[in-house]
């Protein structure tokens, strides 16, 4: 019991960047980041942050399904999943934990728990802005239906990545992206399903707001708590792009 105690009262670290961060900045830092997680140097960590527009290929993506008629940044990920759009209006967080070790709600080197938390948490927090998302059986992300034509939309895309057990990567929240960016791929590979964001069902609200229910249902899912902190400084200089 007091082993659980002290890891249900141990911080996660949260820092958040106010700019948009390159995806290859973004890459390199969290592969610094996840080995210094493995020596022993780090702390866990959740970065919330935003991306220029960029088009990411998944292990399992076709090359049949881009288009790119905008001619956006492409690149070949080493994170599962397929084809995703990343944009200006998308909440951004990538999660950095040791799934070496266990954790109060959910066991040690199990990633199919650790992702259903990580689902778990987006709707939750999505049920604070009377949104109701879900997970679809053979589907990855999460999922509503849109109210006007009832046609199921993926409104949050999930892709990990572990290295050593440590995880990377993480999940894409549709605040206010524009959504017509979507048409340069196949997201995730479904050709039947569309995709939605916060503010087509009608929610207009801030990212300030979005983080903050973020940041409540973070512990009432995975139980700790978030310590801010700035971004390092070689993430910090000017990088609207």
């Amino acid at each position: 019991m007091k082993e659980f105690l002290a890891m249900a009262i141990t911080p996660i670290f949260l820092q958040k960047s106010k700019k948009v961060v390159p995806y290859p900045t973004a890459i390199q830092w969290m592969k610094n980041y996840v080995q210094e997680i493995f020596d022993g140097k780090a702390a866990e960590c959740l970065w919330f942050l935003e991306h220029p527009p960029l088009y990411t290929a998944g292990t399992s993506a076709k090359e049949s399904d881009l288009f790119n008629p905008q001619n956006f940044p492409v690149f070949h990920t080493n994170r599962g999943g397929q084809w995703t759009y990343h944009g200006p209006g998308m909440r951004i967080i990538y999660v950095m934990m040791d799934l070496r070790k266990p954790h109060p709600t959910f066991p040690d080197h199990d990633i199919r728990a650790f992702i259903h938390k990580l689902e778990d948490w987006i709707i939750l927090t999505l049920q604070q802005f009377n949104i109701a998302a879900e997970k679809k059986e053979g589907r990855v992300g999460l999922w509503v239906t849109d109210p006007v034509t009832k046609k199921e939309k993926k409104i949050a895309a999930i892709g990990i990545k572990l290295s050593h057990w440590i995880s990377w990567h993480g999940i894409a929240l549709n605040i206010n992206p524009k959504l017509e960016n979507y048409s340069g791929i196949v997201p995730c590979g479904l050709k039947e399903y569309g995709i939605t964001s916060m503010h087509e069902l009608g929610i207009n609200t801030s990212f300030d707001m979005v983080d903050q229910v973020l940041c409540q249902a973070w512990q009432q899912v995975f139980v700790y708590s978030l310590k801010l902190r700035s971004p390092p400084s070689d993430l910090m200089v000017d990088q609207d792009s």
